[in-house]
């Protein structure tokens, strides 16, 4: 029996589960097919674990330093049983959760791999095969990390982020190849239970999206919890034993780790039988789509990992919603993809939206930067978090602020407002910030770029 619907998506992470709420809120008999757990990477293997391990690292953290605020705790240690344990039931009851979700706005879902096999046609191949034909079809099959070809993945002494993330023991010893989000998050995480961290990374600096006082100052904090940063070197070989792995740096050093973390990056994951079927354009490994999430295929829509824009969940609920909304017949752009705020969770953490200062070089805008710090701002010294600070830049020519960057305490929080504020001028002083709270930093940073900064000393 043939199921008839309005919508098909392939893939259950936060474009495909978040398209297909969206669609059903306006009518639309919508099937999602997934092949392995409801949630796609970002709940199973990404953002949601990483971040609950992060925060019980969080703890652990402030529970070291307690003695500065005064509180006496003897020999704090770490229950790293538990702590898997509580990411595998915070992981398991979000998963539960959003498929009662899913399956309350109608939406039937399909277990097993979703193969188009011709026009608005898809087979879903598993224990419980079906056919299901469907008006439209989105195609959100997320991505997977990349390998590099002279450190294999084994899953057991050279691991992706996957398997980073249950590990049943914490490592003495751990090389993380890339500096990029998911290495850092994972250096500032194993690095806070005990483990030896060294990350290597190809480019100049660590975070390299980022301008380049954020690396500095990132590699500087990382420096003072024992964690080494290498830049500017690749690794060229890597040998294993039973108990460690060896690498070989391109200018001779060698490195030996209990585990090594290959983390440079992820790439957009589309089944070679798909793009065959529909005869989908590429561009690479990514599926190519327009600013309306359209295919090369009419009807055939793609978002998230496998378009290779952000790579990261809330990029892919706001191209879900760009879908949905022209699947139901009201006409919505991708505008801007750098108003899609980034955010890296690591001690200090980083948030980012707009232009940076290198972006702004590379268009040739006159700029200028409002700066504030951490170590100047109330609730920070309060709380013992003075590690950071926020930039701001401002378009000499419009008179408006185009970019923020944040290193510091609460930023991934802040960056919101950030991007809520974008485009703003001047005026931002006629908003009340509640003090003391962090985000005043975020303000006077933003009147720091006017020059009316009230705390920061006057500029030569």
């Amino acid at each position: 029996m043939v199921e008839k619907l309005d919508v098909a998506i392939i893939g259950s992470g936060p474009g495909g589960y978040a398209a297909g709420i969206r669609c059903a809120q306006k009518g639309a008999a919508v099937a999602i097919i997934e092949k392995n757990s409801i949630g796609g990477v970002c709940l199973n293997c990404g953002c949601i674990p990483s971040k609950t391990l992060l925060a019980s690292a969080h703890i652990f953290n402030l529970v070291k330093n307690a003695g500065v605020m005064g509180i006496d705790v003897d020999n704090p240690r770490v229950n790293w049983a538990k702590i898997q344990s509580r990411k595998e039931a915070v992981v398991a009851g979000f998963r539960k959760g959003l498929a009662g979700l899913i399956q309350s706005n109608k939406i039937k879902i399909f277990k097993g791999v979703g193969l188009p096999a011709g026009e608005n046609k898809i087979a879903v191949q598993g224990n419980m095969p079906a056919e299901i034909e469907a008006a439209k079809i989105i195609i959100a099959t997320g991505s997977v990390p990349i390998e590099i070809p002279s450190v294999r993945f084994d899953g057991k002494t050279i691991i992706s982020s996957t398997e980073a993330l249950s590990l049943r023991e914490i490592p003495k010893s751990m090389v993380i190849i890339g500096g990029g989000v998911i290495g850092c998050e994972m250096a500032s995480l194993y690095s806070s239970v005990g483990t030896k961290i060294t990350i290597i990374e190809a480019l100049p600096q660590i975070l390299p999206f980022e301008d380049e006082w954020v690396g500095q100052l990132l590699a500087r904090e990382f420096k003072k919890t024992g964690i080494d940063v290498i830049t500017g070197k690749k690794v060229t070989t890597s040998e294993k034993s039973e108990s460690k792995v060896k690498l070989s740096l391109e200018d001779g050093t060698i490195i030996e780790a209990e585990k090594v973390l290959v983390s440079v990056g992820r790439k957009a994951f589309c089944d070679s039988q798909t793009i065959k079927n529909l005869s989908l354009a590429m561009n690479g490994s990514v599926i190519k789509v327009n600013d309306k999430m359209e295919t090369s295929v009419a009807g055939v829509y793609a978002i998230g990992d496998v378009v290779g824009t952000t790579y990261l969940a809330h990029g892919a609920f706001l191209e879900a919603e760009i879908a949905a909304e022209n699947i139901m017949g009201k006409e919505a752009r991708i505008k801007d993809y750098s108003l899609v705020p980034k955010a890296v969770y690591t001690f200090p953490e980083v948030a980012s939206v707009g232009k940076n200062e290198v972006k702004c070089k590379e268009a040739g805008i006159d700029y200028t930067v409002g700066r504030a710090f951490f170590r100047a701002n109330g609730r920070s010294l309060a709380h013992n978090e003075t590690v950071g600070e926020v930039r701001v830049v401002r378009d000499k020519k419009t008179n408006k602020v185009i970019g923020v960057t944040m290193v510091g305490s609460s930023v991934t929080e802040m960056i919101a407002t950030a991007r809520a504020l974008l485009g703003c001028n001047e005026k931002i002083s006629e908003i009340s910030f509640a003090h003391p709270t962090v985000s005043e930093v975020l303000k006077e940073s933003w009147e720091d770029a006017f020059g009316l900064s009230l705390h920061n000393l006057p500029k030569a």
